[in-house]
């Protein structure tokens, strides 16, 4: 049931981490490596941001590519949430807040990254797509 749903219980655990100081091109690739549409940014051990699609895009339509890194395009202190927490409550935080990944951080620890998608999954669980 979608609203008694955790976010611990839809969250990736798996997650990719880059450095502010990393290029943006890197990144960029290693997003399209791991099929990933976001990274969490760490400086000196601490989530310092989150680097997603859109920064990226943004980024190109700047035409500012060559020398762009992590930290000039990162969301800084980005919102997050905690593995306990309902999806529901992550869903309210991304569509008020305008975005579609949210860090999930336990005790302050990272442990995963929701998506709108992985929202969406736990909605339409129960769905076919039409003429299956």
């Amino acid at each position: 049931m979608w609203a008694m749903t955790t976010v611990g219980e839809i969250m990736s655990g798996s997650l990719l981490t880059v450095e502010p100081t990393l290029s943006l091109t890197e990144a960029a690739r290693q997003m399209d490596g791991r099929s990933v549409g976001a990274v969490l940014v760490f400086d000196s051990g601490k989530l310092a941001g989150i680097l997603t699609e859109r920064d990226i895009l943004r980024a190109v339509a700047a035409g500012n590519l060559d020398s762009a890194s992590v930290g000039d395009w990162m969301t800084r202190d980005p919102e997050t949430v905690e593995p306990s927490e309902r999806a529901s409550q992550a869903a309210a935080l991304m569509i008020h807040g305008g975005f579609r990944h949210l860090p999930v951080l336990d005790g302050g620890e990272p442990v995963g990254i929701i998506s709108i998608r992985d929202l969406v999954r736990v909605v339409i669980a129960d769905e076919s797509p039409r003429g299956a």
